[in-house]
């Protein structure tokens, strides 16, 4: 099987698992290819994942009933690359080649090429952006109407951007092609080879969202503060508030995510002490000045880089996530000195994650306020009336948009 093909076979084994067993992309095992050719397969599935009611628009008309669904996701890929720029000949020729190679019929493997030499380059992007799953695009459309959920549809259509956070905030970075976003984040354009950057093996930076950087630059961590970074892996606000000189400790309950946490700060040249253990369980050894909580949640706030999701997850377990952020809320508030703060965040795009455990956490807490703050690159409208931050893919959409998420600081009566 040629390079091509093998990374096209491999791109469709992902989409029938996804597509098929219900499996997130984390959770398939690699294929066994070369580097690059492991990231084209990735790639090309995620791009596909992006695209399937548009790809399914163009299909609809060339079919009768659904072909099996092997074969369906091969026609898919190919309608997605047509319609990106890639050759259609060599697209057409390698789904015609998976068909045949996977034991199917040369009826199926002839259909495949009929349909596809059917289809014109520009015939994908004449259709609407993918929507949202109706579990999610409800509470939105409700919560900020069709016309932001439209622009959120559209920006999760786009390949994400890659985002830095430099362990010196006031430091010139000299990566190429880098432009610094008015948070203060670097930004990169899609594809860009992480350790080949400048920086990289010196501890320089940390690929982080740019949104995912302010709730460790809302909580505001000061040289000598004892901190608590709850749910702590992947680790970048780890790194934030180590860099702010805090005396961090790190918990999260995996132990092989608490590895990457290590490496990253072995990396960096920056300390915490790392925790493994369950937050629901655990008790620190005296109060914090400070906690950060990123607590478990939807993550339907990163769509855009993991298009997986929508296909897999169907909201049944926000209820259980709901409880399990209140109840992590207050035992993390049982943990502050008297006038201590907490930064409650998730990367979700649902106010129940968000506005509602605000509003709740406030209710069930008297003395306990919210605390909005200004914050470098952060507009007066993104705040709530009730103090919180909600951070939304559609904005900032001349710099390439955001991570959906919410953040709140809570301060104790002191």
């Amino acid at each position: 099987m040629t390079e091509g093909v093998a990374a096209r076979a491999a791109a469709v084994a992902m989409l029938d698992a996804v597509l098929g067993e219900g499996r997130m992309l984390a959770e398939i095992a690699e294929p066994d290819l070369p580097p690059a050719e492991r990231a084209r397969a990735r790639r090309l599935a995620e791009e596909t994942l992006r695209r399937i009611e548009p790809a399914d628009r163009v299909l609809a008309p060339h079919l009768r009933k659904a072909p099996p669904l092997t074969v369906l996701n091969a026609l898919r890929l190919a309608v997605v690359e047509i319609g990106l720029g890639a050759a259609p000949h060599g697209a057409v020729n390698a789904a015609v080649t998976l068909v045949r190679r996977g034991g199917r019929s040369k009826p199926l493997a002839g259909l495949a090429n009929a349909i596809l030499r059917k289809v014109a380059p520009e015939a994908l992007s004449a259709q609407p952006v993918q929507k949202l799953p109706r579990w999610l695009r409800q509470p939105l459309v409700h919560a900020w109407g069709r016309e932001a959920v439209a622009a959120i549809e559209t920006c999760h259509a786009g390949l994400p951007p890659l985002d830095l956070t430099l362990r010196d905030p006031g430091a010139a970075a000299a990566i190429p092609g880098a432009r610094r976003l008015p948070s203060g984040s670097l930004r990169l354009g899609p594809g860009a080879q992480v350790t080949a950057l400048p920086g990289y093996d010196s501890g320089e930076w940390w690929v982080q969202d740019a949104a995912a950087a302010l709730p460790a630059r809302l909580l505001d961590a000061r040289e000598g503060e004892r901190v608590l970074d709850l749910c702590a892996a992947p680790g970048g606000k780890t790194m934030q508030l180590a860099a702010a000189g805090a005396e961090v400790t790190a918990l999260d309950i995996s132990g092989p995510r608490m590895q990457r946490i290590a490496a990253n700060l072995s990396r960096t040249g920056l300390s915490a002490r790392l925790v493994t253990a369950d937050a629901l369980q655990w008790q620190p050894d005296a109060p914090f000045d400070a906690i950060l909580l990123d607590a478990p949640c939807s993550a339907s706030g990163t769509i855009r880089r993991h298009p997986d999701l929508p296909f897999v997850k169907d909201g049944s377990e926000i209820a259980l996530l709901v409880d399990l952020q209140a109840r992590l809320i207050d035992r993390a508030l049982g943990w502050l000195r008297p006038g201590g703060r907490l930064v409650f965040a998730t990367c979700s795009l649902l106010p129940e994650e968000g506005e509602a455990q605000l509003d709740a956490a406030l209710a069930r807490h008297p003395g306990l306020r919210a605390e909005p703050a200004s914050l470098e690159g952060v507009a007066p409208e993104w705040w709530t009336g009730a103090g919180g931050l909600r951070l939304r893919p559609d904005l900032w959409p001349e710099f390439g948009g955001m991570d959906g998420f919410f953040c709140a600081r809570l301060r104790l009566p002191g």
